[in-house]
């Protein structure tokens, strides 16, 4: 994604009376790539769902994918993985707390959506808000007793949830990508 920054600057009407000549104007542009990009870490990412969700990120505006993460396939392209036209340059890695580490660094907004294990979320959540990234999470089979640690932690934690912005906006985009998934929106009142 590129930025453009334009000015215009008209020419003052002085400067015609005193020459004769029609004024002019001027356009400066400049490109520059944008910083804005929400970072994406997909923690799951080999599962279909996690392709999936790479799929979209990947094509969706003011996101991109910063990091995968599974225990599957560890190594391999996720633009591979995902049987995209170009790979992603992004490795498969196994460490989350690694990937949270380097895309912490860049100092841009970031968020987790993890697809991994109902025993896992917690301490993802966890490691993710550690690192100051937000996390958007889908878990089916999550115990309430999880839930409700959850929700405790996120209280003491200044957490925002960019859900359903990261989960909709690419929806329209690509319908035939999501023929097999199944959105549901979550409340994130207390339960």
């Amino acid at each position: 994604m590129v930025a453009l920054s334009c000015q215009f600057q008209p020419t003052i009407i002085n400067s015609y009376l005193s020459t004769k000549r029609r004024p002019s104007s001027s356009i400066f542009c400049s490109a520059q790539p944008s910083q804005s990009n929400i970072k994406v870490i997909i923690n799951g990412a080999a599962k279909e769902i996690g392709r999936a969700a790479v799929i979209a990120v990947t094509r969706a505006r003011g996101m991109e994918v910063a990091g995968a993460v599974d225990s599957y396939l560890v190594g391999e392209d996720i633009g591979k993985v995902c049987d995209m036209e170009e790979p992603l340059e992004i490795p498969i890695m196994n460490d989350l707390t690694m990937v949270l580490g380097s895309i912490s660094q860049s100092k841009a907004t970031g968020v987790v959506v993890d697809f991994t294990e109902p025993t896992q979320v917690y301490d993802n959540v966890k490691q993710a808000i550690a690192f100051g990234m937000n996390s958007v999470v889908y878990v089916p089979r999550i115990k309430p007793d999880t839930i409700s640690a959850l929700s405790a932690f996120c209280e003491k934690a200044s957490m925002v949830s960019t859900g359903v912005v990261l989960l909709h906006q690419p929806c329209p985009l690509d319908p035939f990508s999501f023929n097999k998934l199944q959105f549901q929106l979550l409340s994130t009142t207390r339960m």
